[in-house]
């Protein structure tokens, strides 16, 4: 129990705390305008999908919310949107990789560079193991208790591009999340000096807000996920397997739900 609790403690020296009250006040102000762009804005519009949903004469398990959908009627344009989708999750976590750059941080102090490919790789499966299986059975629970709508990952039409585009949104959402809710966010916190703990929860609560859209169910898992996510990063210094890890398990849901829909009678 003292090797758990020890290795659940942040790691964190402080010196990358800034004193200067400009500088502080300028960090603050670009934490409002990314997330007001990117996933901040995305919580509050998943806080008012939950509370439509909440309004409807019927409960939120008869619900069904959908995440990957068609975009156009023709095929081709409809391929060509779901790549701008890619591109926009891209950039939006670069953005973040960006801004970390000009206020001096490099690629290792995230834990983005390339020297340890293998125990990364297998950090992001074990991560991966160790958050999908209890997450899916969280999900089914979450949906027979009636807490949750039911989640169809993907609704596009059987093409032959299908799951290449689900496979490059899979990875999109995990770089867009996994470097702005936490390598970005918590570092950026980190420089205004909010102690580990505080940065962690804040940080989950937003990856929960954003997929309110889901219901209850899906705040509470992606919130438990944030914290694994996150204290593993404050512990390790290693984004890449949050990245990875977060790809597969989309990927799975996103391709094996395309496979498995209408075939199992246990997905709701």
């Amino acid at each position: 129990m003292g090797r758990l609790r020890e290795w659940l403690a942040p790691v964190r020296d402080g010196s990358d705390f800034i004193d200067d009250p400009e500088q502080r006040r300028l960090v603050r102000i670009e934490l409002v305008i990314v997330f007001s762009i990117t996933l901040g804005l995305s919580g509050l519009s998943s806080l008012l999908s939950l509370v439509d949903a909440l309004l409807q004469p019927v409960a939120l398990s008869r619900q069904t919310v959908a995440i990957n959908v068609p975009q156009a009627d023709l095929g081709l344009i409809d391929l060509l949107k779901q790549l701008l989708g890619v591109v926009r999750l891209v950039a939006w976590g670069t953005l973040g990789l960006y801004l970390l750059y000009r206020a001096g941080m490099r690629l290792a102090q995230v834990g983005l560079d390339g020297r340890r490919k293998g125990s990364d790789a297998a950090a992001g499966v074990g991560l991966a193991t160790l958050i999908g299986l209890p997450g899916l059975g969280f999900y089914l629970v979450s949906h027979a208790l009636g807490i949750n709508l039911a989640v169809a990952p993907s609704t596009l039409d059987d093409t032959w591009w299908r799951p290449v585009v689900l496979t490059l949104l899979a990875a999109g959402n995990a770089w867009a999340e996994e470097v702005l809710v936490v390598g970005y966010l918590i570092s950026r916190l980190r420089h205004l000096g909010f102690r580990e703990n505080s940065s962690l929860v804040f940080a989950a609560v937003l990856r929960g807000s954003y997929h309110l859209y889901q219901g209850f169910g899906g705040f509470v898992g992606n919130l438990v996920m944030g914290l694994v996510f996150g204290r593993v990063w404050q512990r390790t210094n290693r984004l890449w397997p949050l990245v990875i890890a977060h790809t597969l398990l989309d990927f799975v849901a996103f391709v094996g739900y395309s496979l498995l829909r209408g075939k199992v009678s246990w997905l709701p």
